[in-house]
């Protein structure tokens, strides 16, 4: 009785002996239990198939399926590895900067954003600079310009709401 001839009772044998083997070797290469039973079921296949080729010359038939299991998933590794590779390549081509469009975008933008300033009133203007642009409080532009910060927050709100209105967004 020799799996090597086809025989399946040789082969039920030889199933029994080597499957928990085969998928623990599968298991400690792949770390995951649905990969590795993949594998060792691919490796018993296998052996099913290619068993006229083993050499008993060359080592025991439990070895010989072990170093088939453990090159079998040290390829499913690989090949995963591969994907993942490829995968972030192509997501990386795929989003490509276009430095002109987006320096196009900024200039006009500031040209939308000028023009909406100077629709303004001078003194709504000049509370969004020193806030928006100086970098002041809404205390510190109260003091600059000598006016309550109630005025302040009311120029300032109100010359937004203008230039979102100008500026056509909401």
């Amino acid at each position: 009785m020799t799996v090597g001839r086809g025989e399946a009772s040789a082969f039920d044998v030889l199933y029994r002996q080597l499957a928990g083997p085969v998928y623990r070797t599968a298991l400690s290469v792949l770390r995951d239990p649905l990969h590795a039973e993949e594998v060792a079921q691919e490796v018993l296949f296998e052996v099913w198939r290619s068993a006229g080729r083993f050499d008993p010359a060359k080592g025991t038939a439990e070895a010989w399926v072990l170093t088939m299991a453990r090159r079998r998933a040290i390829d499913r590794v690989r090949s995963a590895a591969a994907e993942t590779a490829r995968e972030r390549r192509h997501a990386r081509t795929e989003v490509a900067w276009d430095q002109v469009s987006e320096a196009v975008q900024a200039v006009l933008e500031r040209e939308r954003l000028t023009y909406s300033l100077d629709k303004l009133s001078g003194p709504q203007r000049q509370a969004i600079m020193l806030a928006f642009y100086g970098g002041h409080t809404y205390t510190e532009v109260a003091t600059i310009l000598g006016i309550a910060v109630g005025t302040v927050k009311s120029r300032i709100r109100v010359g937004l709401a203008r230039m979102r209105e100008s500026m056509g967004t909401s």
